[in-house]
């Protein structure tokens, strides 16, 4: 019997506090390798700054666990991630953009046009970023997220902005990265895409986790809009917490 594959991502009793407001609190979320997990809860939840927990970029209480090591900076060179939409410099193009996180890791510039080339923007040319859509803003995020093949994806609504081919090209992508043995962790506000592509979910409402499992165990053989709505209250609440 073989044993179970050693998790990507595992966080262990999370808590979060900014400015005097408790915006976490045990906040619990295993990842594994293989498969897509989404976190899932209403605006004001806390998706955002569990992202940004994982990542170590606000201050926090509990455990994070990479790669079954604990957190530490170095850990993060496995992962590539996307968090609070695309982080680009408008007045380069997209190559430019990736050859800019090129350089830093030290990686060759033929890198840029191969993630280009996979989220498919390499036809750009000369263009400059601030001129793209919603659309194509999006596809240059989850590029330059995977500059340097990392094995772990943090996608923040990779969704947004993304027409129905888009979404759908996004879906394959994600699920060929997952099947490669790579792990895919997105965060979505569109259950209906959820239902399509998550192999795996945890709920986080008002701060805290309500439901981690996988989406079968999740559904219980109905609807995961109401599974969801039954472990959130069923309405929706305002901005997400940064």
């Amino acid at each position: 019997m073989s044993s179970a594959p050693t998790p990507a991502v595992e966080l262990c009793d999370i808590a979060v506090n900014l400015g005097g407001s408790d915006i976490l609190h045990d906040v619990n979320l295993l990842a594994t390798p293989g498969r897509v997990h989404a976190l899932l809860g209403r605006n004001g939840a806390g998706k955002s700054t569990t992202f940004k927990a994982l990542l170590g970029l606000v201050p926090h209480t509990g455990s994070v666990r990479i790669n079954g090591q604990d957190f530490r900076p170095e850990l993060l060179q496995h992962i590539g991630s996307s968090i609070n939409g695309a982080a680009y410099y408008g007045h380069l193009s997209a190559r430019d953009n990736c050859r800019v996180h090129t350089k830093v890791f030290g990686i060759p510039d033929e890198e840029a046009d191969r993630v280009l080339n996979v989220v498919g923007l390499g036809d750009t040319g000369r263009k400059k970023a601030r001129s793209f859509s919603t659309g194509m803003k999006a596809r240059l995020a989850l590029a330059i997220a995977l500059i340097g093949s990392p094995e772990i994806l943090v996608l923040d609504e990779p969704q947004n902005g993304l027409d129905p081919q888009g979404i759908t090209d996004l879906r394959r992508m994600l699920r060929e990265f997952a099947e490669a043995g790579n792990t895919v962790i997105i965060s979505s506000h569109q259950l209906s895409e959820v239902s399509r592509i998550a192999d795996d979910v945890t709920v986080i409402d008002q701060g805290t986790t309500v439901f981690s499992g996988t989406k079968s165990e999740f559904v219980q053989g109905g609807d995961l809009e109401d599974r969801f709505l039954d472990l959130t209250g069923g309405h929706h609440g305002g901005g997400d917490h940064e």
